[in-house]
């Protein structure tokens, strides 16, 4: 059978940078089994499988797999699916067009706002579908440390310390002491097997932060490591920023109000990525946030499968 795919660059709005996702159009008739396979041939962060909503008042359900699990939920995928349904659906229609979706995720049902200008990347963001919590482990900082090959006084900065939080896919989010600690860090899979906790089932993958960054505008500096999803390392992870958005709402103390923020990563990959992240905080605590950026189509094709 002929499946139409087509690869979209996440989190920038320019070609061979951002997170490759794969989006196969038509995922209906395929097992968990053959998804999994295919994600795994295809082999990048993740490849996203559309099917028809269960709800017919939601655009789509998509099923969100990684080269060796499947997630619940993703930020990449969210985005980049949102936007590659919003064009190929209006791809005749041209001008520009403002759009609210909902994809149905394994966690639940997504809301996406899609935006279309003529010459322009496609930008869409969407609601965190769950709030970020913490989860309670006991976290040794000198074998973090020596996981990602630093010393033990470069993990943490002011009040930060490593946690592990959770908006749908838990993250050991580490805080590192500045840019150059981010940038000279090198990740030890096995060492990180042995001080990370098992959450939900899943060895937590390592979203490591500063602040401040490459670019001007960027808030955050961040790398993620997912040996435990088969991803090396990540150009770019929403759900992690998700995460982060709890460890920043605790450690920051955000006050009432508004938050914007832009959060890079992927820059030592070569393929820089710019996640925008919106708090909105009341009395210490995340009332909502949503995670955006653009992305832009490299490739098309059919998969006979």
């Amino acid at each position: 059978m002929a499946r139409e795919y087509s690869i979209y660059d996440v989190f920038t709005d320019q070609k061979l940078a951002g997170n490759p996702l794969a989006v196969i159009f038509d995922g209906e008739g395929l097992t968990a089994e053959a998804m999994q396979a295919i994600a795994g041939e295809i082999k990048l962060s993740e490849t996203v499988f559309v099917q028809k909503a269960e709800n017919t008042a939601y655009t789509a359900r998509i099923r969100i797999f990684t080269p060796a699990r499947e997630l619940p939920f993703a930020g990449h995928p969210t985005v980049g699916t949102a936007i590659a349904l919003a064009e190929r659906n209006h791809a005749d229609a041209g001008g520009s067009l403002d759009q609210v979706s909902v994809l149905e995720e394994n966690i639940g049902p997504v809301r996406c706002a899609v935006r279309l200008r003529p010459g322009e990347a496609s930008f869409a963001e969407f609601d965190l579908p769950r709030k970020p919590v913490k989860m309670d482990y006991i976290l040794e900082k000198g074998g973090i440390a020596n996981a990602l090959s630093l010393k033990a006084g470069e993990v943490g900065f002011e009040n930060h310390l490593p946690s592990v939080w959770s908006a749908g896919v838990p993250f050991l989010v580490v805080p590192v002491h500045n840019l150059r600690s981010v940038e000279s860090l090198e990740f030890d899979p096995q060492m990180w097997e042995r001080v990370a906790p098992y959450a939900d089932g899943a060895l937590s993958s390592a979203y490591v932060y500063c602040r401040g960054g490459i670019h001007h505008r960027a808030r955050f500096h961040a790398r993620m490591f997912g040996s435990g999803m088969g991803i090396a390392e990540d150009p770019a992870t929403g759900a992690a920023v998700a995460a982060l958005a709890g460890a920043i709402q605790h450690f920051d103390a955000l006050p009432d109000g508004h938050h914007p923020m832009i959060v890079e990563q992927g820059v030592e990959m070569g393929r820089p990525s710019f996640i925008h992240l919106h708090i909105d905080s009341k009395d210490d605590e995340i009332v909502k946030a949503r995670i955006g950026g653009q992305a832009v189509r490299v490739a098309s094709g059919v998969l006979d499968l």
